[in-house]
Parts: C-alpha cells; structure tokens; sequence
C-alpha cells in the first residue's frame, strides 16, 4: 500500500500521518503476541487451535512447504527471499477471503525454544504466523509454555 503517488515521495506533511498509521500497526502487532502468550500460558498449545481452518491450513503447508520443520529455527532470509515471497505468498492467497487479516503484520518466534524478544522475532504476515504457529502447537512444541508458568505457580504455593 502507497501514501504517496505512484513512485512519487510521500508529502512531508503526511509524513506524521503515516508515522501515526506504522505506530498503530506496531501497537496491534504487539498486541497480538501479548494475547497469543497468555493463551500459551494458560493452555498447551498442542490443545490450542488459532482458525476455524487449523487443519486445512496444517495440511496445507506440508504440501505447499514439505521441507518445513516446526522444530528448526526459521530461516528469515530464506523466507524473504524472492522464491521465498513467491511461494509464501501463493500459500497466502489462498486464504484472502477466508482468515480475516490473513496479509497483517504479526510478530513470529523464529524457534519454538525461545520467548519472544527483539533477536527473536520475526515480522510476517498473519497467514505465515498460522501456519507456523499451528504446525508447531500439533508437534507439542509450544506446550513448554504452558508448563513453565504452571510450574512457576505450583513453586510459589509451597
């Protein structure tokens, strides 16, 4: 999306506007995450399903993606590259009428073994955070969560 005309500069005095406008993306990204962890704390993942379409978007991305492994770390470069883009972006499509704000910016854990932090953390479409998300709660690999705070809590009772 262009604030500006077609391979023009944006105007200086939109410039705040659009400053504005990246804030409250980053603020809803933010969001997301916060909400997404307090979910894991209080529930594996593994019992988790983030879309009505959870198993069609996990059936999906084995076929679209069968090199994909939940455990490894994301490679961002690899996935931001321009066959990278292509292909996450024909997986994506396919969701355009079906996942609300399926193309919005959500913050990614580049491994399922790490908090989010700012070495740790992807920027990605929402569809490519479901896909990711939902492929790593089916192999258990967020349940750690869950666990961590469950076990936090039971210490602070004794």
């Amino acid at each position: 999306m262009s604030l500006g005309p077609p391979g023009g500069q944006l105007p200086a005095e939109q410039a705040d506007n659009f400053e504005d406008i990246e804030k409250q993306f980053a603020v809803k990204a933010v969001q997301h995450m916060s909400t997404y962890w307090g979910i894991l704390e209080k529930m594996r993942g593994s019992q988790l399903r983030l879309t009505k379409l959870d198993d069609d978007i996990h059936e999906h991305l084995k076929r679209d993606f069968p090199e994909f492994d939940p455990q490894e770390t994301v490679k961002e470069d690899e996935m931001k590259s321009k066959t990278g883009k292509e292909r996450w972006r024909s997986f994506m499509m396919a969701y355009e009428k079906k996942i609300d704000d399926y193309n919005f910016g959500t913050l990614l854990r580049a491994n399922p073994k790490w908090e989010y932090g700012k070495e740790e953390t992807i920027f990605v479409p929402r569809m490519q955070f479901y896909a990711v998300e939902i492929a790593r709660n089916r192999a258990g690999l967020n349940d750690w969560i869950y666990e961590k705070e469950h076990e936090k809590g039971n210490s602070n009772d004794s």
